[in-house]
């Protein structure tokens, strides 16, 4: 009898395990890196990068022989590779301690929701109102600029003079989208100033009327699995935490 092989699934938890790789440690994924992890060979891993490569989803750093993700290859993996998504129960409860304290005026809340965002994810967090076309609140940037993808001047000028304008970081902010979370990669921002860039976007609501948004913004090799799942629980226990202002 011939043994068959399930090709595709197989190239799927590969291209999973190299973007979860890259993810963490911002080094270009060499096919050993992975080999083990599917007790096969180097060489047929090599094989898998090449397939992978060819339809976009992988492509070479220019550094070394290793394979960084791609924008196609970073949605793919929003979309359809992530498993289940869940915060650990001391995240959760931590972020339930922050609401319980006494917050009187909007304007604290929604101060205090940007840094605790940007304490939970170590990203920048955005919080939008929708009365006040005009202001965001953001914390984290810092946060941010520590992160290898920009050690580089003019990157870093670019994105906090987007940031310090609002403008254009409010209209993205704003779109209207379906689901409970909105992930855009990259490109899909439509500025240039944030191609090294994530934003992922929740809503949040008091008495079932949508009041704002709030956001993570990072690089693209942001940690999706923790992100989205911190941000949906912001905003429902933010929400729930509004009606008592």
């Amino acid at each position: 009898m011939i043994k068959t092989i399930d090709r595709e699934p197989r190239r799927k938890a590969i291209l999973g395990a190299t973007i979860n790789k890259y993810i963490r440690e911002a080094v270009p994924v060499a096919s050993d890196d992975i080999a083990d992890h599917f007790d096969l060979s180097s060489a047929t891993i090599r094989n898998i990068f090449v397939e992978l490569e060819d339809s976009g989803y992988l492509m070479h750093s220019h550094t070394s022989g290793g394979r960084i993700p791609t924008e196609k290859g970073y949605r793919y993996y929003v979309d359809f590779l992530l498993s289940q998504m869940q915060l650990m129960d001391g995240e959760k409860k931590q972020i339930i301690k922050e609401y319980k304290k006494e917050i009187k005026r909007l304007e604290d809340a929604l101060e205090e929701t940007s840094e605790l965002i940007s304490q939970t994810t170590h990203y920048a967090g955005i919080v939008s109102f929708l009365e006040w076309q005009d202001k965001i609140f953001y914390k984290g940037l810092s946060r941010i600029l520590e992160q290898p993808e920009f050690k580089d001047t003019e990157k870093i000028r670019l994105l906090v003079k987007l940031i310090e304008d609002k403008q254009h970081l409010l209209e993205i902010i704003n779109r209207d989208f379906n689901g409970k979370v909105k992930v855009y990669i990259g490109g899909e921002l439509g500025l240039p100033e944030m191609v090294s860039c994530s934003l992922v976007v929740s809503s949040y609501r008091c008495k079932n009327k949508p009041q704002g948004r709030i956001a993570v913004l990072g690089p693209v090799r942001m940690e999706y699995n923790h992100i989205i799942p911190t941000l949906e629980y912001i905003s429902d226990v933010f929400s729930q935490a509004l009606e008592n202002i």
